[in-house]
């Protein structure tokens, strides 16, 4: 059985590499009904100092957005990609798959150690535990 999206999808992205492995990931489950919205949500400190210019960040976006793009063009479904801002990269994510009526999150896990997960907070861990939607991870591809 192969798995296939013929509806919406949300894809988070956190750095140009990372999209490009979701895309690349992605690209054999989508079907023309498919709609993928790629996001990068900015995380805003809620009152405190932001981690890096808001400027600086947009574009940092836009290069991951490029990059989903360069993959996902020849794809059969369409392609839009959204900014989100939050002061919780997890819950931004959900917010933006309800409002979207997105069937899933659809993401591919970055490989990592305990010390960076930790660090980060594990997304991709709070993804899945805190899912509101379904949420897909996508099986490591070969680059």
């Amino acid at each position: 059985m192969t798995l296939t999206f013929d509806g919406t999808v949300i894809v988070p992205a956190a750095d140009p590499d990372d999209g490009e492995r979701t895309a690349r990931a992605l690209q054999g489950h989508l079907e023309p009904s498919s709609t993928v919205i790629a996001v990068n949500v900015i995380e805003k400190a809620g009152g405190g100092i932001d981690k890096a210019p808001m400027e600086q960040r947009e574009d940092h976006a836009g290069d991951i957005f490029e990059r989903i793009r360069s993959v996902l063009d020849e794809s059969p479904a369409a392609v839009e990609t959204e900014v989100l801002y939050g002061t919780d990269v997890v819950e931004r994510i959900f917010e933006a798959a309800r409002e979207e009526q997105a069937d899933a999150v659809v993401f591919n896990a970055r490989e990592g150690n305990r010390i960076a997960e930790f660090l980060t907070g594990n997304v991709a861990r709070r993804l899945v535990k805190e899912a509101s939607v379904p949420v897909v991870a996508l099986p490591q591809t070969e680059p």
